[in-house]
């Protein structure tokens, strides 16, 4: 063959890969509401820096007529690119081929480029968009994903992992996703489950949709599996863009930073009426956080799932903070079992890639319940407890009211290594309320009292008066200073500076055993 000859035949099979399920398939998707797989390769990345490794890959099944049927590229899109100028590695699975399902020869193009990422620092992106296991290539298959569960195991905590989910994602499939750092999901086009609802039917005899066994809503909403609720291809793909804004490339560097107009020593004297005199009325925590950040910016992480706590980004003087915070508007701020496992992952995150930790704490406690003690809530309030003792990156806790009994130990405490703790003149750091407090002490001598409604308002004013501030604590050093709310911002962004180059470390172990 002459060397034009061997140019024609290089730029045919480009062609032939990049046409993937052909024109027509393409159209299916497009009608769908979906892009194709090139296309949010595109749209992910910044233009013109896509480089696709293993392009013309085939698999090797002879079996159910396959040998006839050998596209190039086998349904999966794998290579590297740039977002905001930084590398990352990227699959896409093109629906299209074999409806994107998983064979032995794709699943190794995936292997290859997430070995690429962990020796190079690099963040690993996939879109996900498949029918699950390539059922005639069996065991092989099967094989495949349990490698890149391997992979998405060892280097979780090396490099970060997002997963977009635009399309199906069904049994085995789904395991990939649940070991990465975040999960996008797109509204009304994508969907997770372990089983579908027709085996469902036939075991449990359950109806129940696609979209309400595993949609965008009911894994955003109930299960607490996803991250990020889109309405569509191109904001999913937004939105992996923005939050990779806030990620270091690796566990060894640092996020980018962004500079900031946002004065530094700017007050916000709207701050110091936001917490209500009486201390039953609740707040918006969310409007204290976007009054202390840079340009009162706050991506949220899991918006609408155990909405009682607060996850999300954040920058101060331009650099990333991982902020968590009780909402007092939902369940009073109590911390529950999902709360709990929202903030531990969270924290964890945090700490595995050097991100500081900003903590707004207003909690009254624990959840109570005969539901929360049997779904283990004992076990699952001490993944937010270890989490936040186990993490060494900065963190910096501010109470701006109720800081009581077990909760206020877990959320972020002097005790459990938090470096910096600020109580606003609102805080109230006890045992518990007082009013439970006062019915607990006092409980003989109201019995016996004349008048024991007379009594209890004395007392728990007393109680209030006594405990029920942030003062006995700074006198024993638990909260470093008292400050005026208006000050938070220029308080926090000083102790993040002093705390730069904080170096700190657990005692030998191969890892601790978390109460999972």
């Amino acid at each position: 063959m002459e060397t034009k000859e061997k140019f024609k035949e290089l730029k045919r099979r480009n062609a032939a890969a990049e046409e993937g399920g052909g024109a027509q398939r393409r159209e299916r998707q497009h009608k769908e509401g979906k892009m194709s797989a090139r296309e949010r390769i595109e749209f992910l990345l910044d233009e013109g820096t896509f480089e696709e490794t293993d392009k013309f890959v085939t698999h090797r099944s002879q079996d159910f007529g396959m040998a006839e049927q050998k596209p190039l590229g086998d349904g999966f899109i794998t290579g590297h690119g740039r977002i905001e100028g930084r590398l990352v590695f990227v699959f896409a699975q093109d629906f299209t081929v074999f409806g994107g399902s998983l064979s032995e020869a794709n699943a190794a193009k995936i292997v290859k480029i997430m070995d690429l990422a962990a020796k190079v620092g690099a963040p690993l992106i996939g879109l996900n968009d498949s029918g699950g296991a390539r059922i005639q290539e069996g065991v092989m298959s099967l094989a495949g994903y349990a490698d890149i569960f391997l992979r998405n195991t060892l280097y979780s905590g090396v490099v970060p992992q997002i997963s977009a989910i635009m399309g199906p994602c069904a049994g085995g499939a789904v395991y990939s996703p649940a070991i990465t750092d975040f999960i996008v999901m797109v509204n009304k086009t994508s969907y997770m489950f372990i089983t579908g609802p027709d085996v469902i039917k036939t075991v449990t005899h359950e109806d129940v949709t696609k979209d309400e066994l595993g949609g965008a809503h009911t894994h955003n909403e109930t299960s607490g599996v996803a991250h990020f609720l889109a309405n569509d291809d191109a904001e999913c793909l937004a939105l992996v863009r923005e939050l990779l804004t806030f990620l270091p490339s690796n566990n060894l560097d640092d996020p980018p930073r962004k500079p900031s107009a946002d004065p530094v020593d700017r007050e916000n004297h709207e701050l110091d009426a936001i917490v209500p005199a009486q201390s039953n009325l609740p707040y918006d925590i969310k409007d204290v956080i976007h009054e202390v950040v840079d340009e009162g910016y706050f991506f949220e992480v899991q918006e609408h799932y155990a909405k009682n706590i607060v996850v999300g980004f954040a920058r101060m003087d331009g650099r990333t903070v991982g902020i968590v915070a009780n909402q007092l508007a939902f369940l009073a701020g109590t911390l529950d079992i999902n709360a709990s496992m929202k903030g531990a992952r969270f924290v964890r995150f945090c700490d595995c890639f050097n991100l500081p930790l900003l903590t707004f704490e207003d909690v009254p406690g624990f959840l109570p319940g005969t539901n929360q003690e049997y779904g283990g809530i004992i076990k699952h309030g001490a993944k937010l407890l270890y989490a936040f003792a186990e993490a060494t990156v900065p963190k910096v806790t501010v109470i701006t009211r109720k800081a009581y009994g077990g909760a206020y130990c877990v959320m972020a405490s002097k005790h459990i290594r938090t470096d910096v703790n600020y109580a606003w003149p609102t805080a109230e750091i006890a045992v518990m309320g007082p009013e439970g407090a006062v019915d607990i002490v006092y409980r003989r001598e109201l019995e016996n009292a004349p008048k024991p409604e007379e009594l209890r308002v004395q007392k728990i004013e007393e109680f209030r008066d006594r405990f029920a501030n942030p003062y006995v604590a700074a006198e024993r050093g638990f909260v470093d200073a008292v400050i005026q709310p208006r000050e938070t911002r220029r308080r926090v962004i000083q102790a993040l500076a002093m705390l730069q180059n904080k170096r700190d470390k657990n005692p030998p172990r191969k890892h601790g055993n978390i109460p999972l």
